[in-house]
């Protein structure tokens, strides 16, 4: 009998706290998108002095000691579980993904790449479905229809690029990007864990593959100037350690598609980026791909406020 009075009240708790969870990792997002969009610029302009995958390793690598130094001062616990399926998400989140985007920025304009890479969400989707049964419904349709026409728009597929090879690499890195949204589900499926570890262990796997690849590849010195500094602070602190987090605990309250679907203001903010400190100033099909992508954002937060 006193089971039965309270089995409503704790369901009553259980929603209120996944709500509230999942207004966090929207608001998770939001920040990610700042931090990772304003850094398509500072990783555009740090290549005047330092190779893309000595970069790269450096930035994700102290990224990586920092999050493992916070899990020591706060005293969590460091022991994951899957240490394989984590050092696939690694691979393919922190090494790939981040080696792929640096050597297509040497080419390519940081806006254009941020979007590029943006096709993140029409990998994932389908990829969500097939593995985990997770269907786009109702208004999910119609932002994923915005987003799509949006970034036609901005892609502009019926005119030549000389940059292709930039382009296509911009792609690759959406489609493993795609690939560890895919494997982190599939962790929390099996093994849940916290968001902080996973982020750190998978980050340093990465950051070793990525230390071997620039052991590997011949490339200039580095310039050892005040920007290349603070551009590998910027990198370590905000936009790999601290937006790898947020994107991760996003992931872990909000369906896959919903979470790729939202993580689109990253590309928005990226070309507002590159177009005020670059120069990288958007033709009109550009903005209007811009503001299709902006309501598709504010469509998929309408439907998943509302679940």
């Amino acid at each position: 009998m006193n089971t039965n009075d309270q089995t409503p009240s704790a369901d009553v708790a259980r929603q209120a706290a996944a709500r509230r969870n999942e207004r966090l990792a929207l608001l998770a997002l939001a920040g990610m998108a700042v931090g990772w969009g304003y850094n398509w610029v500072v990783m555009k302009s740090v290549l005047t002095y330092v190779g893309p995958f000595d970069f790269s390793a450096l930035r994700t690598l102290f990224g990586a000691v920092l999050l493992l130094a916070l899990l020591a001062v706060l005293r969590r616990p460091m022991r994951i579980q899957a240490w394989g399926r984590v050092a696939v998400l690694g691979v393919l989140q922190t090494g790939a993904f981040s080696a792929l985007i640096q050597v297509a920025l040497l080419h390519g304009g940081a806006g254009k790449t941020s979007i590029l890479v943006y096709t993140m969400p029409f990998w994932v989707i389908p990829m969500a479905w097939a593995a985990f049964g997770e269907r786009v419904r109702g208004l999910q349709w119609l932002a994923l229809a915005l987003a799509a026409l949006g970034l036609v728009l901005i892609l502009e597929p019926w005119t030549l690029h000389a940059d292709f090879m930039s382009e296509l690499l911009a792609v690759l890195a959406g489609l493993c990007w795609a690939l560890a949204t895919i494997v982190a589900k599939w962790i929390k499926r099996d093994y849940p864990m916290e968001a902080l570890p996973l982020t750190a262990w998978q980050m340093l796997f990465g950051a070793l593959a990525l230390c071997l690849a620039a052991w590997v590849v011949p490339e200039k010195p580095i310039e050892p100037v005040p920007y290349f500094y603070g551009a590998l602070i910027y990198n370590a602190v905000i936009a790999t350690a601290l937006a790898w987090f947020l994107w991760l605990f996003a992931l872990q309250h909000l369906s896959a598609g919903v979470a790729s679907m939202s993580a689109l203001g990253v590309p928005v903010v990226g070309v507002l980026a590159g177009w005020l400190q670059l120069g990288e100033q958007p033709g009109v099909l550009e903005l209007t791909g811009m503001v299709l992508i902006a309501v598709a954002l504010v469509v998929v937060s309408l439907r998943s406020a509302g679940k």
